[in-house]
């Protein structure tokens, strides 16, 4: 089966190749960082981990079974002037060992690395989440930077044909020179914040490689496409839902169910154990060996430890309250993110729709400006004015569309409404 990352890349190489960009959508960028992004990995590595504790704590409802061989050679002891003949001693054996009744001990730890396998693999989605969020703002910083390249690739095209306008109007003698030095300073102006783009361009890109676990990687373009404007529901609804999903807050309640049961466990200190042994042996010091064989049980109960168990008791209680606490204080944070999330949205929306009326607005001032100098009766000041207002006003445009897609994508992190 073909990995996103093969698809992805592979079908770059293939563009390349042909001469072709081939843009990547925003959905195979999320793609190709849950596979490649070396947190995950991380985070999916702890959570199998934890997973196998699982099975080792299982391991202990199961009889122990060991084989035993040995070899020694033996010297008596003989006093000083007398002698005596060492001799070989072999041996060979199999003994059985199993905890009969322990009451409920193991059935608690075992409930107990359930419970931190569950926080494990909350906390993976957490991690998830986050990456697919850093990826977001990484990709919607790479769409405002292109578009501003784009706005500052205009505004250096439209100050080059009013140079060459002041420049004509200047050699027929309708303009004087000041206009052609006018033109030329924004002109340069122009072709510096246009560097600045490019290299904001370059950067974004980098930024978006890294988000996605792939610093080495060829450069790819992706796809121009903002997030779209959708209708908000309830504040009310969103932090219920928030409660419900968030991986964080199922990670804390996850470990403060296994803080329960270790506190429960730590309870049954008090209690004995009864175990079980059999075992069957060969020794002697030469063959055929002596058998011998024994089975038995034995009941072991703490009569005094110096207190450890209560002392173990206590810290368990104060794990619990920790863990109490810690839950009350996210819940407090997940309702301050979705509501700042929330307004952010609802703020970005506005912001958009204003700055799309003020570009229709500025560009009907630089039409009025540009015609008029054209015409010959405008000045190089009232057409610099234009140029810088309507590429401004796309700018600040830019800045919404990415203000609302950033926010928009906080929400979904909000709520836990994630891949």
């Amino acid at each position: 089966m073909m990995t996103a990352a093969f698809l992805l890349f592979g079908t770059a190489t293939a563009a390349a190749e042909s001469g072709q960009s081939v843009p990547y959508t925003l959905e195979q960028c999320i793609a190709v960082a849950l596979e490649k992004n070396p947190g995950i990995r991380a985070s999916a590595a702890g959570m199998k981990a934890s997973e196998s504790r699982i099975g080792q704590t299982k391991a202990q409802y199961y009889p122990q079974i060991n084989l035993s061989t040995g070899y020694q050679r033996v010297g008596p002891y003989a006093p000083a002037g007398t002698s005596s003949d060492s001799y070989d001693q072999y041996s060979a054996g199999i003994s059985l060992g199993a905890t009969l009744f322990d009451f409920g001990k193991t059935a608690k730890q075992v409930e107990i690395q359930d419970l931190n396998a569950r926080s494990s693999r909350a906390d993976y989605e957490d991690t998830r989440a986050q990456v697919v969020l850093n990826v977001k703002k990484a990709y919607y910083n790479r769409l405002l930077a292109e578009r501003n390249k784009e706005v500052a690739a205009d505004t250096m095209k439209q100050f080059q044909q009013h140079l060459q306008q002041a420049n004509a109007f200047f050699q027929i003698g309708t303009k004087p020179k000041f206009d052609v030095t006018k033109a030329e300073v924004d002109y340069g102006n122009a072709r510096l914040s246009l560097l600045k783009a490019e290299n904001a361009v370059r950067l974004a890109q980098i930024t978006l490689k890294d988000a996605m676990g792939i610093p080495d990687s060829e450069d790819f373009s992706i796809t121009d496409t903002f997030g779209p404007q959708k209708d908000l529901p309830p504040l009310s609804d969103l932090v219920g839902r928030a409660f419900a999903r968030r991986a964080d807050l199922q990670s804390i309640l996850a470990q403060k169910d296994a803080a329960k049961s270790s506190l429960e466990l730590t309870q049954k200190g008090y209690f004995p154990t009864l175990t079980g042994s059999a075992g069957y042996a060969f020794s002697g010091a030469e063959f055929p060996l002596g058998n011998s064989w024994n089975a038995g049980a034995a009941l072991n109960f703490p009569i005094f430890t110096g207190q450890s168990t209560k002392y173990q008791i206590e810290e368990a209680r104060a794990n619990l309250e920790l863990l109490e606490a810690r839950e009350d204080a996210l819940r407090q944070e997940i309702r301050l993110n979705v509501e700042q999330a929330y307004l952010n949205v609802r703020d970005a929306r506005e912001q958009t729709a204003m700055a799309e009326l003020t570009v229709l607005q500025a560009k009907e001032n630089y039409d009025i400006a540009a015609g008029r100098y054209k015409a010959g009766v405008g000045d190089p000041i009232e057409v610099a004015d234009a140029t810088i207002t309507l590429n401004n006003a796309r700018a600040n445009l830019n800045q919404a569309l990415y203000n609302f897609s950033v926010a928009w994508a906080e929400l979904e992190k909000s709520i836990g409404d994630q891949p």
